[in-house]
């Protein structure tokens, strides 16, 4: 459940649900599956930390892609769910896209900053965060 403090303005909605069909990213065919694809839609400066507290550059993720291409994981066909977006606007053309990612019980938030350019969409960043396995961890605000 979205906390009271990631209510979504109404003028957001047509952008998350834009936003919510390419995630998670990077693990979903209809938004890139190659090398070419995944360079298209970061930014230059593009880095991320992932669920274990790693960084990972932009460089890393395109080897990775490179390298696992023929172990690319589709998020449908591996039954993972996203659930709990939220949206937040952060400046002209660039939002804060929050959600949760159960990859068959790994539980993770997940944040993206995805900004609209010429271009299409394109990730600035992205960090995931595993969710204690006590549960939820969401405090009332």
């Amino acid at each position: 459940m979205n906390p009271a403090f990631t209510k979504i303005e109404p003028d957001l909605l047509p952008i998350l649900d834009e936003l919510r069909r390419r995630e998670p990213i990077f693990h979903n065919p209809e938004f890139g599956t190659t090398t070419a694809e995944f360079e298209r839609a970061t930014a230059p400066d593009y880095w991320e930390v992932g669920a274990s507290g790693r960084r990972y550059s932009r460089d890393f993720i395109l080897a990775w892609a490179k390298e696992s291409i023929d172990h690319f994981v589709d998020a449908k066909d591996a039954g993972w769910r996203t659930e709990d977006f939220g949206i937040r606007r952060l400046g002209p053309d660039t939002y804060l896209l929050t959600y949760t990612l159960d990859q068959a019980g790994r539980r993770t938030r997940r944040s993206t900053i995805w900004q609209r350019s010429e271009d299409g969409w394109r990730i600035l960043y992205h960090q995931g965060t595993i969710i204690s396995a006590e549960g939820d961890d969401t405090i009332p605000v």
